[in-house]
């Protein structure tokens, strides 16, 4: 935990912080499946006169980040786009995905952009489809501008409360988002392998 906090430290004193969680953001949205609400949370709180930076800037690297898995769909899913699936073990889940993308795309690009479920079945799905892509981008905005904003929100509400809490209960919290994490990775790999 010192490790991670001395990280984030670091990362909030860096010139080049935004631009950090901008990339990094894009990665979790493409190939890194850690919420990257894990560093948001840390720094909206630190630094609370930069928590709407934070999410936009969070929000601007997922989209870049869905571009590229909206392109990988597209134009690379026959190579990169299987390797992508199985390295996440989420090939069940994007067939499941499919059929419901199929049926009404945009409510299925947000409701996946909102909830936990692999956000990259997504981004393939939608490329591989052809789906319009100013509506994908519309989706993935509201969808994800929903989760950033709403957590900027809470930081916002609460205030040095919101640091206090963090701070007493973050080893707590980390714990119990990676035992969720786990939970859901092991999840898809039995509910996979029937």
């Amino acid at each position: 935990m010192n490790r991670a906090r001395a990280w984030v430290d670091r990362l909030l004193d860096s010139p080049y912080g935004l631009l950090w969680l901008g990339l990094l953001s894009a990665a979790e949205t493409t190939v890194m499946p850690v919420p990257i609400e894990l560093i948001m949370v840390p720094y909206m709180l630190a630094r609370p006169r930069r928590l709407w930076w934070v999410a936009a800037v969070a929000l601007a690297g997922n989209i870049a980040g869905a571009l590229i898995g909206y392109a990988v769909g597209f134009f690379l899913f026959d190579t990169l786009g299987q390797t992508l699936l199985s390295w996440l073990d989420a090939q069940q889940a994007y067939e499941q995905f499919e059929q419901t993308f199929s049926d009404n795309g945009f409510l299925a690009i947000l409701t996946i952009g909102i909830t936990p479920v692999p956000f990259q079945v997504a981004l393939l799905a939608a490329g591989i489809a052809g789906y319009s892509l100013p509506l994908f981008v519309a989706a993935v905005g509201l969808s994800r501008g929903l989760r950033y904003f709403g957590l900027g929100l809470l930081v916002w509400l609460l205030g040095e409360r919101a640091l206090r809490l963090w701070q007493r209960h973050a080893l707590a919290t980390g714990t119990a988002v990676l035992v969720v994490i786990v939970a859901i990775l092991v999840a898809m790999h039995l509910l996979g392998g029937k």
